[in-house]
């Protein structure tokens, strides 16, 4: 089941030191996918012996278009992944959300849990299944192909990266880099990183991942926004009423730097 609410919140409370600091994750997005003038779909994929759901916006565009798979943060196929779906048609891609989760979380545990039970060869299965059809099932796609994906999401765009022969692009963002040169030999296209300053966990794995594109004789350039924190191209969205300008700052420069990547696909 899809996660589909207007506003929801996983709550998640932790212990730090002698205090709690609580963890909210927010969804926003329902807004703009019901004032949008693009048109979206969804469909039903076969991906091994299992059927999955897609979310897909189309842009308005004469011409066929590049195709770009958008993987989910743990938190599944939320409104705000439609809604960024919709910002990248708005862009002139054809942007295609698999559901990877297949599910509704009760609260941010479950999200966590559910994801950390997802097989590596699932993802690869699913993601598979979804490009193939992006390429041979959408009539209005030019045969480009890219991906992008955020926290975890992003993790498993720059895995997936080394996956895929048939991509010319993709967009990570703010998940964590390939760590040894067997997860970046066969990367065919340009990884483009977005990243928060604070965010040590995540930056942590940049500097190897660095080193091994390099060796490798791949393009790497990741971007590390200042005073931006984890997940801030949600978190820097403007219907959040909690937003902090620093993440909104973040997200705006990291639209901007997108857009013209986004450009660049043939």
């Amino acid at each position: 089941m899809v996660l589909v609410m207007k506003h929801f919140v996983f709550g998640l409370v932790l212990l730090a030191g002698s205090g709690l600091v609580a963890e909210e994750i927010k969804d926003f997005g329902r807004d703009r996918l019901n004032n949008s003038p693009r048109h979206a779909d969804w469909v039903d994929i076969k991906s091994g012996d299992r059927k999955i759901k897609a979310f897909v916006v189309y842009p308005e565009r004469k011409d066929k278009a590049p195709a770009v798979l958008v993987v989910t943060e743990i938190f599944g196929l939320t409104d705000w992944v439609r809604s960024l779906c919709d910002q990248l048609a708005e862009n002139g891609v054809i942007a295609i959300a698999p559901d990877l989760h297949g599910q509704k979380f009760e609260d941010l545990d479950a999200a966590r849990k559910a994801t950390s039970g997802l097989s590596q060869e699932q993802v690869k299965t699913d993601l598979d299944a979804t490009a193939d059809y992006a390429l041979t099932k959408i009539p209005s796609c030019n045969g480009t192909l890219a991906v992008c994906g955020f926290c975890w999401g992003g993790g498993v765009t720059f895995a997936y990266a080394n996956e895929n022969p048939k991509l010319k692009a993709a967009y990570s963002f703010y998940g964590t880099a390939a760590d040894s040169a067997d997860k970046v030999k066969n990367i065919p296209c340009p990884v483009y990183g977005f990243y928060a300053e604070n965010d040590a966990r995540v930056d942590a794995t940049i500097p190897k991942a660095e080193e091994l594109m390099k060796t490798a004789g791949k393009k790497y350039e990741p971007v590390i926004y200042k005073g931006a924190g984890h997940g801030f191209m949600r978190t820097g969205e403007p219907t959040n009423p909690a937003v902090r300008e620093a993440d909104k700052k973040a997200r705006d420069e990291a639209w901007a730097r997108w857009k013209t990547l986004l450009k660049q696909l043939p």
